[in-house]
């Protein structure tokens, strides 16, 4: 049978001590990583391999793996290569549209300041003909 321990006092020392002894420690070595994560690894040369330059197929680069204890089908993998190329082309449209949407705001801005002064001075003549001021083409 286990007897319980006894935990005594809490001093505030020993809660700064513990504290101090948590913080000083190190991030533990994972000794195994997702499959993602080792294909975001290989994903360079994998995808070398699967050029037309290697011509190799992704079940090839899976028979190569597998020799290491790297179980993962052909299809899992061109999969993963797959996700990984859709999550780098979010990341870049993100990062490019930020800088897209600085410019196109002040471009907006411009064209309603036009838009509004082009109203202004067709609704102030006394001959007021249609001005189309729309975005895009005509149709004809």
């Amino acid at each position: 049978m286990v007897e319980p321990k006894d935990s005594g006092q809490i001093t505030k020392g020993k809660i700064d001590e513990a504290i101090k002894a948590l913080k000083e420690q190190k991030p533990k070595e994972r000794e195994d990583i997702s499959d993602r994560e080792a294909i975001r690894k290989m994903r360079r040369y994998i995808e070398k391999l699967t050029s037309d330059k290697y011509g190799y197929s992704y079940d090839e680069v899976s028979e190569m793996l597998q020799g290491l204890g790297i179980h993962l089908s052909g299809s899992r993998i061109k999969y993963l290569i797959g996700e990984l190329k859709k999550s780098n082309r979010r990341q870049k449209k993100t990062s490019s549209s930020d800088d897209k949407n600085t410019s196109e705001n002040s471009v907006t801005e411009t064209q309603l300041t036009v838009e509004n002064t082009v109203s202004n001075q067709v609704s102030s003549e006394a001959d007021s003909s249609p001005v189309n001021i729309g975005k895009g083409k005509r149709k004809s």
